[in-house]
């Protein structure tokens, strides 16, 4: 009854049930042991982020401190148990536990280790993401060399992955990767934001489009523009989502055969899209968290078929050994949500054929059916190694598609450059464009819309300006983005940085970029190479969302102190490998201090910190730390921290939970401190000394950020509440000016409704 609230479930769909036991989905003797893994909750799972020189700390902190804190503990009679490594996760960097949230929130016991795991969180050092959302991201082999589309990536778990993959080597600051995450929906774009952000990539960018028409893109090599293809493309469609009944289970009463049949055609644009926009030897890797063969081997027989040889499966039974894994089906039928099944596109009769389509049956030529080797796919199944359900299959690119056999290149040569901010498209006048063939199959009619077009209807791009597309053009949705735009390579402003900072002369200024034309910049930011390539010649034809690590913020005082801009923080691990001045290294001992007191007093940091701070000019430091190996007992990862010297004291700017981090690193008890810190946290600052009032004024932009997304996540709609949402990290100037004025923009941000996108559909 309702008395108690909502009525519990029924975890019961005869329908799913004698759908899936016809097809044999599961094998013989199998079928209880799969529906009551079903019926039971989904294990939580956590990953470490593999890039970060801190994940070797972190899995000692997890494995020394917290869950040996776990063994022996029972909760509401229940005892918990060990949290586990998955065994086919690499270098024990993701651990499952039976551990719900439930519990973990409401347990006195588990209030550390929940603590612990919502700040590293959001630090971006541990990502809560299901097991087997983890499996296409290690099956694309990511080298941090590659190109890589994610066609359908919000939330944005997997797009962390390949994030961290391309930062494989820590030591190089800007790989020559990239990867464009793209999404649909305008809402879930800015989710896809936050879980970027928390990684401070230069080599990330956020797009905006329906992933089956997502346009063609075109990049400049050897002053030359060329079409841009995707060395790796991940291509996780949105699907019925009946592999994750234990955690979505509302799927329980909504399933029915009708969801695939509506999904397929949607589906297979989709990974069309994506194996025409693929690069020659490139891999592509097709994921959906549904077991319904309509949506997975249907899809990829259809485009093994017109490919005609273009594609093959890849055999990725040797990889990830450890993860259990059914072949995929060669042979399936079709079901009608009325129970009626269709082995032949020949018996379905007229008026079911606009919901029945040809592609969604197998071939009947065995020799062909045999040559896609569908077996090669991969098939999750719940009950086997205790996760959801998933599929997956691997597809390598060997050829051209055959209604593109000439591959698309534009044949133009780029008039000479008056500066590295200013680029020219070229005149199309000569007729020199050679546009790639459009595909004639009528599942692909979406995708011709946004080919090529002709480089007449380009649009002169001066000043390194890169705004959003215009209107005519494409249909836009959500708040309109503030443009990006590149310093010019004379700009008076990089000067006083470049000499206060003493800056290596490799630094790529011409990467720089701010959201503002007009006005003070208040904010600068870097990106990649590759990425500024990509922004600077297709403005036009592509909606960003997002791009790039906030590198300086400009401080209102700053200029009495020899430069207007200081460090940020999220940008500093980028940044340090080009500054030559203004870095004091210190001990461990000041580390703590520098984390634990607001705005301390040099006479309590060590003799040797005071001495290196002696002689240097007020303003922006950087304070690095480097382990002793001599002091194997001391925190044996090196730490940069973005500070300010003051006349009498010295302060890190660094955000909260990253101070947390740093601390439990280094072996000190944050739990108890931190509400302690929150109520002291006032009373410092008025004990703060007057002269460094306004030092301080307009540096805790951060802290501004972060009120800002309190108020960000109550106008966040429902289908997009599964992760905690921050303000994006490349806001517009004007949106930190004036804060009062930003909180109503940033309110609007968020709330303009995207009509672009069915959000019932589970995307994992």
């Amino acid at each position: 009854g309702w008395s108690g609230g909502y009525p519990e479930i029924v975890k019961e769909n005869a329908l799913f049930e004698h759908d899936y036991r016809e097809l044999g989905i599961v094998p013989a003797g199998e079928w209880d042991a799969f529906m009551a893994a079903l019926r039971e909750p989904l294990p939580a799972t956590l990953r470490i982020t593999g890039y970060r020189s801190h994940a070797k700390e972190i899995l000692h902190c997890l494995k020394d401190k917290y869950f040996r804190e776990l063994q022996d503990l029972e909760v509401d009679g229940q005892k918990v148990e060990m949290p586990q490594p998955l065994s086919w996760y690499p270098d024990e960097l993701a651990w499952h536990t039976n551990l719900s949230r439930k519990i973990l929130r409401k347990s006195p016991q588990l209030e550390m280790f929940h603590q612990f795991l919502v700040s590293e969180t959001e630090c971006g050092n541990i990502s809560r993401q299901e097991a087997v959302s983890m499996i296409p991201p290690l099956l694309l082999n990511v080298n941090p060399d590659h190109k890589i589309l994610d066609m359908c990536a919000a939330p944005g778990s997997k797009t962390a992955q390949l994030i961290e993959m391309l930062h494989a080597d820590m030591n190089v600051p800007f790989p020559k990767g990239f990867v464009i995450a793209n999404d649909v929906d305008n809402k879930r774009c800015y989710l896809l934001v936050h879980q970027a952000k928390r990684l401070n990539s230069p080599c990330i960018m956020v797009v905006n489009h329906d992933a089956s028409s997502i346009p063609n893109l075109q990049i400049e090599v050897d002053g030359r523009k060329e079409i841009l293809f995707y060395d790796r493309i991940l291509c996780d469609v949105p699907c019925s989502g009946d592999g994750t009944m234990r955690k979505n289970i509302d799927v329980w009463k909504k399933w029915t055969t009708q969801n695939s049949l509506q999904l397929h055609g949607l589906q297979l644009r989709i990974a069309t899209r994506g194996v025409e926009q693929l690069a020659e030897g490139g891999r592509m890797v097709y994921s959906t968290c549904s077991l319904n063969p309509i949506e997975n081997e249907a899809v990829i027989a259809s485009l093994l078929e017109k490919s005609q040889g273009a594609l093959e499966l890849a055999d990725v039974s040797s990889e990830l050994p450890g993860l259990k894994r059914m072949p995929g089906m060669t042979k399936w039928k079709v079901m009608l949500k009325d129970g009626q099944w269709f082995e032949d596109w020949k018996d379905v009769p007229s008026n079911r054929q606009t919901q029945i389509r040809p592609t969604m049956f197998p071939i009947k030529d065995e020799e062909a059916l045999k040559a896609m080797h569908l077996e090669r796919c991969l098939r999750i199944l719940p009950h086997h190694q205790n996760t959801g359900g998933f599929f997956v299959a691997v597809l390598i690119k060997r050829s051209p598609m055959p209604w593109n056999k000439r591959q698309p290149r534009v044949h133009q040569k780029l008039p000479q450059r008056t500066g590295d901010a200013e680029v020219t498209a070229a005149n199309s006048d000569n007729g020199s464009e050679c546009t790639p063939e459009e595909p004639t199959l009528p599942e692909n009619e979406e995708s011709k819309k946004m080919q090529l077009q002709n480089s007449d209807t380009e649009q002169i791009k001066k000043g390194g300006v890169c705004g959003p597309p215009p209107s005519k053009k494409m249909k836009m949705f959500g708040f309109k983005e503030d443009p990006f735009v590149f310093l010019p390579e004379d700009d008076p402003l990089f000067v006083p940085i470049q000499n206060f900072y003493a800056l290596d002369s490799s630094f790529p200024k011409m990467n720089l970029l701010t959201r503002t034309q007009e006005g003070k910049k208040r904010q600068l930011y870097m990106v990649s190479k590759e990425i500024r390539n990509v922004l600077l010649n297709n403005s036009e034809k592509m909606k960003v969302i997002n791009t790039g690590i906030k590198v300086w913020s400009r401080n209102s005082d700053g200029e009495q102190f020899g430069c207007a801009f200081r460090l940020a923080q999220e940008g500093i691990y980028t940044l340090y490998p080009f500054i030559n001045a203004r870095i004091i290294n210190v001990c461990i001992e000041d580390v703590k201090i520098l984390l634990t007191q607001e705005n301390p007093f040099l006479s309590k940091f060590s003799s040797e910190t005071q001495k290196k701070v002696k002689d240097m000019a007020m303003g922006s430091i950087v304070l690095k730390y480097d382990p002793d190996p001599r002091k194997p007992d001391d925190l044996q990862c090196p730490i940069v921290l973005c500070g300010w010297q003051g006349k009498t004291s010295l302060r890190a700017f660094v955000p909260k939970n990253e101070r947390l981090h740093y601390l439990r690193m280094m072996g000190v008890e944050v739990f108890k401190a931190r509400r302690k810190e929150e109520e002291s946290e006032s009373k410092t600052k008025e004990d703060a000394q007057p002269g460094c009032a306004q030092t301080e004024e307009g540096m805790d932009v951060e802290d501004k950020e972060k009120d800002l997304v309190i108020k960000m996540e109550s106008e966040i709609s429902e289908a997009s509440s599964r992760s905690p949402v921050e303000s994006t990290a490349m806001e517009g100037e004007n949106k930190v000016e004036d804060l009062d004025q930003s909180s109503k923009d940033t309110n609007g941000h968020v709330s303009q409704e995207s009509n672009d996108t069915d959000t019932s559909n589970v995307k994992d």
